[in-house]
């Protein structure tokens, strides 16, 4: 898999409204380094805005899975490939349960943490998978 890009670069595609996103990922993020979280929630969303929440012990892996649609279901009909939100946390049962609080919400409430953290919906995993 490729390696994340430096924050600088991410910041030059996405704009300084994310940075702050960027800010809260732990040490390793912009030195390429790989680290991988014990369990990571996000929120995907297509063009038409439908959401999908899930949790992931590897959120490059499965962004990676979903935008080649390599998982059957609901991301792969609706085409879910854009990553528009994410938490990191070394606990996994913390993980499954914020997951579950924001698959109870209602969608207005969705929006408003999307857009606490990434107001233009940009796709966070943009760069992630480009040709280097």
């Amino acid at each position: 898999m490729p390696q994340l890009p430096d924050v600088a670069a991410v910041v030059a595609r996405v704009g300084p409204s994310v940075v702050s996103l960027l800010v809260e990922r732990e040490s390793g993020f912009a030195s390429g380094s790989g680290v991988i979280f014990d369990a990571e929630g996000h929120i995907l969303t297509n063009i038409s805005k439908t959401l999908y929440t899930g949790v992931t012990n590897n959120l490059e892996r499965r962004i990676y899975e979903h935008k080649q649609k390599l998982v059957p279901g609901f991301t792969k009909k609706y085409n879910l490939t854009m990553l528009v939100y994410f938490e990191e946390t070394r606990d996994v049962q913390a993980a499954v349960q914020r997951e579950k609080q924001i698959k109870g919400w209602l969608r207005s409430k969705k929006i408003d943490l999307i857009e606490s953290k990434n107001p233009d919906w940009k796709d966070l995993s943009i760069e992630w998978f480009e040709e280097r």
